[in-house]
């Protein structure tokens, strides 16, 4: 009886054993059934970066299984880009990044993103590549290559300093930054096991593929036409993260989250665009303008100065030119002055040219996206010129209206003189008047004032001819 009852007891413990054995699979795998997806579509910048690293640091932190990133993107800036490459390589969740839907791309910025990352997929009808490093002034990869020295030409052997080519675009800051971004991605490459002879290429060349092609070449581990068909792909896959642990995906029927930009980052995606740093900037500008010429409202000059401090935001979010944002505010400033001072048109031209060449040089970068367009410049110096043309024209008419109001607006007033109690007085504009004149007065005569003396006023008497002016008591 006692070895039955210890048989029955051992059976019991091995079920139990064995249920929460089960019940910790299952926690497992319901952890990594769930799939947050990211979506990065437009140029890249510090508001999709900022976005994707909240995001990574979320997931981790709610015990997700993987990451979706889908990806459309034309390139965008390199620190931003870095900031993401940085949260994928560090974080704890698998990241897979899906190109798509058909149709979409991930050109340069896009393909380190893509190379980075743990899993690589494209959609039907995409492409990636083109990753050439660009910058204000900086030939393109067609540039002709610098001439080479009489050694080369009579066929000495010289190696090449630098993996790739070896031809130099004459431009050495171009040289820099390609060779700089050529060894990231070929590091990235070799880091996921992917094709880094393309990787180079799409920097050095700008070379592109397509989704067939580039899982022929091995630059993506597969082509999914959805994320419903990528997940049944990976299902079962083993991800090595860089931490050294290694996860099996478990995505089949994965229910996914997906992710939506908050206000935050939508203000923040707003104010990295420099078009409205610009036009921010100038409302700025002209709304302490107004404020310092009309004081008392106060609305101009509070929102002028909101409006400053959230330019200077923008400003410090993306590569300026410090030296074109000066530029464009001396113009402004300028143009601001010609409404005032007679030079002739002299400071207005000059704020005009002052503003354009600040536009030009304001962006240090031609990255998708974030240039400053010449028509845009060019119409914002055209407005402001005709805005301050129209103050200016509204300032020279006032000034030739007769005065209407305070006391000058009496000079030239007709009244009737009154009598003489200790002095002449007299009816002007309804109101009791002291007044004096070198002629002789009468009452019920019609005078003008000609000047003020304090609280007294110098009239002249009408002619005869002139009609008399009767004054409302």
């Amino acid at each position: 009886m006692p070895n039955a009852l210890q048989r029955c007891g051992a059976c019991l413990l091995i079920l139990l054993a064995l249920a929460m054995l089960g019940a910790t699979m299952a926690q497992e795998r319901g952890q990594a059934s769930r799939v947050l997806e990211i979506p990065v579509e437009g140029a890249i910048g510090p508001a999709s970066a900022d976005f994707v690293v909240d995001r990574l640091e979320r997931a981790a932190a709610s015990g997700a299984g993987l990451v979706i990133i889908r990806m459309d993107t034309p390139g965008g800036l390199d620190t931003s880009m870095r900031a993401m490459i940085r949260a994928i390589l560090a974080s704890p969740v698998p990241v897979a990044t899906w190109v798509g839907p058909d149709g979409a791309r991930a050109a340069s910025a896009g393909t380190f993103i893509l190379y980075a990352s743990h899993v690589a997929a494209m959609a039907p009808a995409t492409n990636l590549g083109a990753a050439s490093p660009v910058a204000i002034g900086a030939p393109g990869p067609g540039s002709a290559p610098a001439p080479q020295d009489d050694s080369a030409k009579n066929g000495e052997d010289q190696e090449a300093p630098q993996r790739g080519s070896g031809k130099s675009s004459g431009d050495t800051l171009k040289d820099k930054a390609t060779n700089d971004a050529a060894a990231y991605i070929r590091s990235l490459a070799e880091l996921r096991g992917r094709d880094a002879d393309f990787a180079e290429r799409a920097v050095r060349d700008a070379a592109s593929l397509s989704a067939s092609e580039a899982l022929e070449a091995g630059a993506i581990d597969l082509i999914a036409r959805n994320v419903d068909e990528l997940l049944e792909a990976i299902d079962g896959r083993e991800i090595e993260l860089d931490s050294g642990n290694v996860v099996t995906l478990a995505t089949a029927g994965a229910s996914v989250e997906r992710q939506q930009p908050d206000w935050k980052h939508r203000v923040l995606a707003v104010l990295s665009n420099p078009q409205i740093a610009v036009v921010l900037m100038m409302i700025g500008i002209y709304g302490l303008f107004f404020e310092f010429t009309s004081p008392g409202f106060g609305v101009p000059g509070v929102a002028g100065a909101i409006c400053i401090v959230i330019a200077m935001y923008a400003f410090q979010l993306l590569p300026v030119n410090w030296a074109g944002v000066a530029l464009i505010a001396f113009g402004a400033m300028l143009m601001l002055a010609e409404a005032f001072m007679p030079s002739f048109g002299v400071l207005g031209v000059g704020g005009v040219i002052a503003f354009v060449v600040g536009g030009l040089f304001l962006v240090d970068t031609e990255a998708p996206g974030f240039g400053v367009p010449l028509s845009f410049i060019i119409g914002m110096a055209l407005l402001s010129a005709a805005l301050l043309f129209a103050i200016g024209t509204f300032a020279v008419k006032a000034r030739a209206r007769r005065v209407v109001s305070g006391a000058e607006q009496l000079v030239g007033a007709r009244g009737d003189v009154l009598d003489n109690d200790n002095g002449w007085h007299a009816r002007i504009h309804g109101e009791r008047w002291r007044v004096h004149s070198n002629s002789t007065l009468a009452p019920g005569q019609s005078i003008r004032v000609t000047a003020i003396d304090g609280l007294t006023l110098e009239v002249e008497p009408l002619a005869p001819n002139t009609e008399p002016h009767r004054s409302n008591s």
